[in-house]
């Protein structure tokens, strides 16, 4: 690593039939500014050959290193690489996906100025050749865990709070709590049960008003084609894991209104 002076961050990025995409994923990842990084790659049981392309990337740069595995899913492949993970922050991002060139720095800048536990930041959604940025998001401030928490009710389905690669989170909260893990037993909403449990032992936030990640959105994905008895069953598990932060924080009484009316306004749609 160029300096060991900086903090190291693990950024950890499941491979599933990713060929097409991944070359400028990691690419986008090992060019970062921020030089002090190992990069992760779990491929999760490939039938392309990502696995190739895995190889051919690790030949050239000897900060990734690369977890072949059956497939098990996103959310086993994110808690595979998080358990191999070393560094002091970990960043996540998704194969088809890439990042700003100067986005891990803006965000360990933060971290490490302001001591927060998590930054998250702005991104844009590329659909197509445009770049849509998101908008009326909080900006450039700290906020402390009640503060983020209301924000999060305000907008509980936002992508914004729900995702994980646009967020870098202190390692050591991870580590020392086992239940802060991406739930394997579900299809979708696995980021958001993570940010529920990592946000019940933060106790700083930072808004970070920059892009540092470029979403594709990509009309095949499997969210698109869910079962809608299956949507029904993890909101209703989503209701109960707000319900249980909130109740933890002390804010339950002030949003059980609005908890339940999540849920029955999913319900609904």
């Amino acid at each position: 690593y160029l300096n060991m002076d900086t903090p190291l961050v693990s950024v950890i990025v499941p491979v599933y039939n990713a060929e097409n995409t991944l070359h400028a994923c990691v690419k986008s990842i090992s060019e970062q500014t921020y030089r002090n990084i190992e990069i992760i790659l779990v491929n999760d049981g490939s039938k392309d050959d990502s696995l190739s392309v895995c190889r051919a990337l690790a030949a050239g740069d000897e900060r990734i290193k690369i977890i072949d595995k059956p497939n098990s899913g996103v959310s086993a492949s994110r808690n595979v690489g998080i358990e191999c993970a070393r560094g002091k922050y970990l960043q996540f991002a998704d194969s088809d996906d890439y990042l700003a060139a100067d986005g891990t720095r803006q965000m360990v800048e933060r971290a490490e100025s302001t001591g927060c536990d998590l930054v998250i930041a702005e991104f844009f959604r590329v659909v197509g050749k445009r770049m849509i940025a998101s908008t009326n998001l909080p900006g450039n401030e700290v906020l402390t865990q009640k503060e983020f928490a209301r924000r999060l009710m305000d907008s509980p389905l936002n992508f914004y709070y729900g995702v994980m690669w646009n967020k870098l989170y202190r390692a050591d909260i991870v580590r020392e709590h086992p239940d802060v893990r991406c739930n394997e037993e579900l299809d979708y909403s696995e980021d958001l049960y993570f940010n529920l449990s990592f946000i019940r032992y933060a106790q700083q936030f930072y808004a970070l008003s920059t892009p540092i990640y470029n979403y594709v959105q990509n009309p095949d994905s499997a969210v698109h084609h869910l079962n809608p008895f299956d949507v029904l069953t993890t909101r209703f598990e989503l209701t109960t894991y707000y319900k249980d932060l909130f109740k933890h924080i002390g804010l339950y009484e002030e949003n059980k209104y609005r908890l339940n009316k999540f849920f029955f306004g999913v319900a609904e749609s």
